[in-house]
C-alpha cells in the first residue's frame, strides 16, 4: 500500500486546460529538452513487407493470427517464427484476425470518447486516489513537483474478480458498462491465446506463462483508457513519458485516426501507424524476466497532437501480485545463467516506485543486482 492516500498537490485536468483555449502550456508540463519529441523521429508505414522499404517506412511487425490457428502447417510455422522474432527484436507487434469483433472494438473506443466529453462534474464523481488509481485521473505518480504528462485517463480492474468493482465504472454513457464488460472478457481471452503462442515459441508448455501468472482465475487484468487532449505546444511535452511496462503484457486498442505511440528502435523513435482493426501488443518487464531476456520489454512513449484529441485503451495482462517471478528453469543454462532474481509483481512495483530507476532501466537494473548476489 502506498504511504500517500491522496495526491500531493491539486490535480490538474489536462482536458480542461486544453479546452480553455490557452496558447502556451503551463511550466508543469514542459519536459527537459532531452525528453521532448525530436526532429529525427521516424514515422512507421503500413507496408512492412515492401521490398523497397526505406528508413522512413519501418513498422512494427504485423501478425495474422488466422495463419496460426487455421492456416496450413507451413503458414502456421512461418507466423509463429514471425511472432518470436518480433518479441526478440522489437518487443512489439500488431495482430489482425484476432477473434475480437471489430464492432466491439469500435464501440469500446466510442463509449470512452463519449465519457471524456461528459461535463467535468460528471467525471469528477469518479476521481481517483493513489491508493488504487482506479477511476478518473490525470497523473501517474505522487512525487511532489513532478513534471506532468499531457493526458487524462480512467483506470479499471477486471481480474481477479475479487478486485472488480463495477460501482466505480461510469454509468454515463448508459451503454458503457455493458460494452466494457464484453470488451474485457474478449480481450482477456485474446491475452490467453497470445500467452500460449509466446510459451510455445520459447519451447515451454503452452500453459507455462499463464500458470506463471497465477492461472486463468488469478491472472491480473486491468484497463487504462488514455485521453490525450489537443496541445498548443506538442513539441514541448509528452502524452506519456518514456517507459517500459512493468507488468506482463499490454494489449493496446489504438486510436486509428491519430498516431501517437512511439517505440524505441536503437537511437530512433518509430511512430506507429495502426493497422485497421488491429491490436498492438507489447512485452512487459515480467515476461522479459520469465523468458530470461529472450523476449524484450521495450521503451515506448506517446506524443500529442496540436489539432486532434486521441483516445486509446491499454489492457494490462499481469501476474498475480504475490507469485514469485523468475526466469523459467528450462531457459537457464551454464551459457545463459538466470539474469534476474526472484521477485513478486508487488515487490517489483515497490522496487521501481521507491528505489529503482525510471523507464526501461528499471528491469535492466535487476541484472546487476542478481550478479552481485
Amino acid at each position: 500500500m502506498m504511504a500517500c492516500q491522496d495526491w500531493p498537490e491539486p490535480v490538474i485536468r489536462v482536458q480542461a486546460l486544453a479546452e480553455s483555449g490557452l496558447a502556451t502550456i503551463p511550466e508543469r508540463f514542459v519536459k527537459p529538452k532531452s525528453q521532448r519529441p525530436t526532429n529525427y523521429t521516424t514515422h512507421a508505414s503500413n507496408q512492412p513487407n515492401d521490398s523497397h522499404t526505406t528508413h522512413e517506412d519501418i513498422n512494427i511487425p504485423v501478425i495474422d493470427m488466422k495463419h496460426i490457428y487455421s492456416g496450413e502447417d507451413g503458414r502456421r510455422e512461418e507466423e509463429l517464427h514471425r511472432v518470436a522474432a518480433a518479441c526478440r527484436e522489437w518487443g512489439f507487434f500488431q495482430v489482425v484476425n484476432h477473434g475480437v469483433s471489430h464492432e466491439l472494438m469500435k464501440s469500446a473506443r466510442e463509449v470512452w470518447r463519449e465519457f471524456f466529453h461528459q461535463p467535468i462534474e460528471v467525471k469528477e464523481e469518479y476521481a481517483n486516489t493513489p491508493l488504487t488509481y482506479e477511476g478518473y485521473g490525470s497523473r501517474l505518480g505522487v512525487k511532489k513537483g513532478a513534471i506532468l504528462d499531457w493526458s487524462d485517463y480512467f483506470f479499471l480492474h477486471f481480474m481477479p474478480c475479487s478486485l472488480m468493482d463495477q460501482a466505480k465504472w461510469p454509468n454515463l454513457p448508459t451503454s458503457l458498462r455493458n460494452v466494457i464488460t464484453e470488451y474485457g472478457e474478449e480481450v482477456v481471452k485474446l491475452g490467453g491465446r497470445v500467452l500460449e503462442i509466446l510459451s510455445v515459441n520459447l519451447g515451454l508448455r503452452k500453459d507455462f506463462l499463464l500458470n506463471a501468472f497465477g492461472g486463468e482465475d488469478e491472472v491480473g487484468a486491468c484497463l487504462r483508457v488514455n485521453f490525450y487532449p489537443k496541445c498548443p505546444q506538442p513539441d514541448l511535452t509528452m502524452g506519456l513519458s518514456s517507459h517500459s511496462d512493468p507488468g506482463g503484457m499490454t494489449i493496446l486498442l489504438p486510436d486509428e485516426s491519430v498516431s501517437g505511440l512511439q517505440v524505441r528502435r536503437g537511437d530512433d523513435w518509430i511512430t506507429v501507424k495502426p493497422i485497421p482493426n488491429a491490436f498492438i501488443i507489447n512485452i512487459g518487464d515480467q515476461i522479459q524476466v520469465l523468458s530470461n531476456a529472450v523476449y524484450k520489454s521495450i521503451e515506448h512513449r506517446v506524443i500529442v497532437n496540436s489539432d486532434k484529441d486521441r483516445v486509446s485503451l491499454a489492457f494490462f495482462y499481469n501476474p498475480k501480485s504475490d507469485i514469485p517471478i523468475e526466469p523459467a528453469k528450462e531457459l537457464v543454462t551454464e551459457d545463459r545463467p538466470a539474469l534476474y532474481p526472484s521477485k513478486t509483481f508487488d515487490e517489483y512495483r515497490l522496487y521501481i516506485r521507491t528505489k529503482g530507476p525510471s523507464g526501461k532501466a528499471q528491469v535492466e537494473s535487476l541484472i546487476s543486482k542478481c550478479d552481485s548476489n
